[in-house]
């Protein structure tokens, strides 16, 4: 992809883990939400984290950044129990991508994409590079872009605008939360196109929230489907079609589901 650089990446050999879950439990009123997860998602690959509405997927993925407490277990970021470390600094160093990119109102886009930048105190001629270099990788020209505010976009715009912010301190990990779920079906498409080539590009882990299983299928290096808040199945795309698993083939059924006639 042009303007996009280069990311030197050796997939051979074993890979650390960057996020780790062992054992992990949480609790809402005495209500298991999520029961005794264990999973590593290595580094440069993405997991995406598929189920049904109430399985555990987004509340396990706030575990990484401390938006959400363990009952029990533990979660690890690169080795690192992530209560052991500042929440603030943690968020800071981890990318975070929401529906509709999670913009500030009353910045312009400039000012979204450097704001973590800004935060950890980089000069502002290397924000400005920065910022540049980040939107014309997700395909939005700085000099058209720079000075508008989320309001004067589109859904798409804002969605790469928030993976741009997310890309902007370069963090290893990103955290996408149905980043694509409001968008129309193109639009969605392409988005899920370009968020892959990024990621390759720039050479991060993701662990990327779906309900998905398209998308699940075209994003994932692995899929770790939950029900009820344990991990049913976790396989690459491949493996996730042959699963005998109950719960997977439902979501696999929906492949085929509409008919012409």
């Amino acid at each position: 992809m042009n303007g996009l650089p280069e990311a030197n990446i050796n997939y051979d050999g074993p890979m650390a883990a960057l996020v780790e879950f062992q054992s992990l439990t949480y609790e809402i009123a005495g209500r298991a939400v999520l029961r005794g997860i264990d999973l590593r998602i290595e580094e440069n690959e993405t997991v995406v984290l598929l189920g049904r509405s109430g399985s555990g997927k987004t509340t396990l993925l706030k575990m990484v950044n401390r938006l959400l407490e363990p009952s029990s277990g533990a979660v690890l970021f690169s080795g690192k129990s992530v209560t052991a470390s500042d929440p603030i600094t943690l968020r800071r160093g981890i990318g975070y991508v929401i529906q509709e990119g999670g913009l500030f109102p009353h910045q312009s886009v400039a000012q979204n994409v450097g704001l973590v930048p800004w935060l950890q105190g980089w000069p502002e001629d290397r924000i400005a590079a920065r910022v540049r270099e980040l939107l014309e990788a997700v395909g939005l020209s700085a000099a058209v872009y720079a000075g508008r505010y989320p309001k004067q976009l589109s859904g798409g715009e804002k969605q790469r605008v928030g993976i741009a912010r997310a890309l902007a301190a370069d963090p290893p990990l990103l955290l996408l939360d149905e980043p694509f779920a409001a968008l129309d079906p193109i639009t969605r498409f392409e988005m899920q196109q370009h968020f892959s080539r990024l990621r390759k590009a720039y050479g991060k882990t993701a662990l990327f929230v779906t309900h998905d299983i398209r998308e699940a299928l075209l994003l994932g290096t692995r899929i770790a489907l939950l029900h009820e808040g344990r991990l049913d199945v976790v396989a690459s795309p491949d493996d996730f079609l042959r699963t005998e698993s109950v719960h997977a083939r439902a979501f696999l059924a929906t492949l085929n589901e509409w008919s012409p006639n």
